[in-house]
């Protein structure tokens, strides 16, 4: 008897719980809107590979420039592969907090080494090169910016689901303390 009134009391908690986070407005953009960007943002850094191919580091270290010029066009590329790859991911499950993250940081990390490699060609190679590659690379901008304000509205709305399964919990627990204990002979 008390095991029925156990499980009808978690059910009402449990219950209570699914309705409680469908009812609740969520600002964060709906799937096909992330699906979308996160294919703009695959797309564009496909459109920056064939510039990759245009660098010449070693040709730079001949001139003066660094030998990490020539590791850093190769953690590009690799980079650029991934970021298509995670792009994918995010796009069939934009859900995922941490594949939008693993998006993000990927995104950050080209920044810094693009900025890099454009410096290096600006200087070793061809000021116009750098020019149309840090052109190409600000065509982004919005598709990152619009990641940076999902990356956001996802975490807050993932904090409050969090919030109302915790509060839910204690409520339930709560029940269930109050329950009186089972008599000796009861099954």
């Amino acid at each position: 008897m008390w095991f029925a009134k156990l499980s009808g009391v978690m059910f009402l908690c449990l219950t209570a719980l699914a309705t409680g986070q469908e009812t609740q407005p969520s600002g964060i953009p709906p799937p096909w809107d992330v699906r979308q960007n996160a294919a703009a943002l695959a797309a564009h850094a496909q459109r920056v590979q064939p510039m990759l191919e245009q660098l010449k580091p070693p040709e730079w270290v001949g001139q003066g420039g660094s030998d990490s010029y020539v590791a850093q066009l190769a953690t590009t590329r690799v980079q650029l592969r991934a970021l298509v790859d995670s792009s994918a991911r995010l796009a069939a499950s934009p859900e995922k907090l941490t594949v939008a993250l693993e998006v993000f940081f990927r995104l950050e990390s080209l920044e810094d080494l693009l900025r890099s490699l454009s410096g290096g060609a600006r200087r070793y190679q061809n000021a116009a090169l750098a020019d149309l590659l840090d052109s190409l690379f600000a065509e982004g901008t919005s598709s990152r910016a619009r990641l940076r304000q999902y990356l956001v509205e996802l975490a807050a709305d993932q904090e409050h689901a969090l919030k109302i399964m915790d509060q839910e919990a204690q409520r339930c627990r709560g029940q269930l303390v109050r329950q009186p204990p089972p008599r000796d002979g009861a099954k």
